[in-house]
């Protein structure tokens, strides 16, 4: 994959997961990385990542700038700019400030671009973090398919949204 700058500009540093490498988990970079086997997890970097051809990803991903060849099944949010080239596969919420599609590139899921879309996802993720106080509730609901049931999911998340 060669897009313009391949490393991290300020430090020339890049960390690269090979093709023959499955990793489950959650990786964090402070700079730029490259991705070319598969990842199960979470994905975030100050700085720039980049799925290669070929590489299969079942992940969350949060970087500066992301630059999709491979196939990505998860949300990505990209605070400067995501890139899909021609054999990029998502399945997931996309969130980005400047989006670059490149035709034959395949992209499922809900779409926000622009500066202010990432800022509304920043915003959610600082109140959910904070309106939970280090507890977590679970909503279980179990519906038998009528309409009565539709009125007691409406109650329980009614409930559910006054506990937080």
């Amino acid at each position: 994959m060669n897009h313009g700058n391949t490393n991290d500009e300020t430090t020339g540093q890049m960390t690269i997961i090979g093709a023959d490498t499955l990793i489950k988990g959650e990786m964090t970079f402070q700079n730029a990385a490259r991705i070319l086997g598969k990842f199960e997890g979470k994905i975030t970097s100050q700085g720039q990542i980049e799925i290669g051809a070929g590489a299969e990803c079942k992940a969350s991903i949060e970087a500066g700038i992301i630059l999709v060849d491979g196939v990505i099944e998860g949300d990505v949010i990209a605070h400067e700019r995501l890139e899909l080239h021609s054999t990029a596969i998502i399945r997931g919420d996309v969130t980005a400030a400047k989006l670059i599609a490149a035709e034959g590139a395949s992209l499922e899921g809900h779409c926000a671009v622009g500066v202010e879309a990432v800022k509304a996802v920043k915003n959610n993720q600082s109140k959910l973090t904070s309106g939970l106080n280090g507890t977590q509730r679970k909503l279980s609901v179990t519906t038998n398919g009528d309409l009565d049931s539709l009125a007691g999911l409406e109650s329980k998340l009614a409930g559910f949204a006054k506990a937080n």
